[in-house]
């Protein structure tokens, strides 16, 4: 199993994390004894800058380079949950690269952050080559959302994930969604909340089919004929996605449900 080397310049601290595992509690392994270095160029740069002052660490799935073990302690406990998360939400088992996290230590390190960000590096290690924005997006947004829900309720906590409902008139058309290299700069959290909704839409009516996909879409195939081909009794075109995935995005919208989980 590869791991994933994960590059802590500053990030806060997880209280309840620190009580499970104990301040200082993540291991230190020289540099030299870790099981794989850094293949990123940017990874190199960043450990060359005084390089002293960093400290390495290990789990099952990462490989930690930190400043400060109580800083680094909490996040490695949340960040193998994670893993275990969306490997199972992909169907898949395998990782590696880098994950660059910088944040004011003074700032909680809460929500779905860290989640998100280590889809997007499972999902670049499966798809080198990229995958449509509004999937990458959609996709780290909603097995995020639900990760962080559950490793809330493994705490104590009562959580579920939130999907946002969106109005019918602000929605982006799929034609357009789907050609987004990069969120609106005017339409940013509707971005955001309309490709969670979408995938978590396509995963409900089928969720292999869904993986399906994803696999012909980071082989970027087009959306257009991908679709009809791996859903052919659901959805003949994009307008008829279109036509019933307005429906379901815009469920609950304006009530008290919207915040409820799906």
């Amino acid at each position: 199993m590869r791991q994933i080397p994960l590059l802590f310049a500053a990030l806060s601290i997880v209280l309840a994390a620190i009580a499970q595992t104990g301040l200082n509690s993540l291991p230190e392994v020289e540099f030299s004894q870790l099981s794989q270095r850094d293949p990123n160029p940017l990874g190199e740069r960043a450990l060359s800058i005084n390089p002293t002052q960093w400290k390495h660490g290990e789990t099952e799935h990462y490989i930690y380079h930190f400043a400060h073990s109580y800083v680094a302690t909490p996040i490695s406990v949340e960040a193998e949950f994670h893993y275990r998360v969306v490997a199972k939400e992909l169907e898949r088992d395998h990782s590696q690269g880098s994950l660059f996290i910088l944040r004011n230590p003074e700032q909680k390190f809460s929500g779905n952050l860290l989640g998100h960000e280590i889809v997007h590096l499972v999902l670049h290690r499966f798809y080198a080559d990229g995958i449509p924005c509004w999937l990458n997006e959609g996709i780290a947004q909603y097995i995020s959302k639900s990760a962080h829900a559950s490793y809330q309720r493994a705490r104590g906590y009562i959580s579920k994930p939130h999907s946002e409902a969106i109005a019918t008139e602000e929605m982006i058309p799929l034609a357009t969604l789907v050609r987004l290299t990069r969120p609106p700069s005017d339409r940013v959290e509707t971005f955001y909340d309309e490709s969670e909704r979408l995938v978590r839409f396509l995963v409900a009516t089928d969720k292999p089919s869904f993986l399906a996909l994803l696999d012909a879409l980071g082989r970027h195939q087009p959306f257009e004929t991908a679709l009809p081909r791996i859903y052919p009794a659901k959805f003949a075109t994009v307008a008829t996605l279109e036509e019933k995935f307005r429906e379901y995005a815009a469920k609950d919208f304006g009530t008290s449900l919207q915040q409820a989980e799906e």
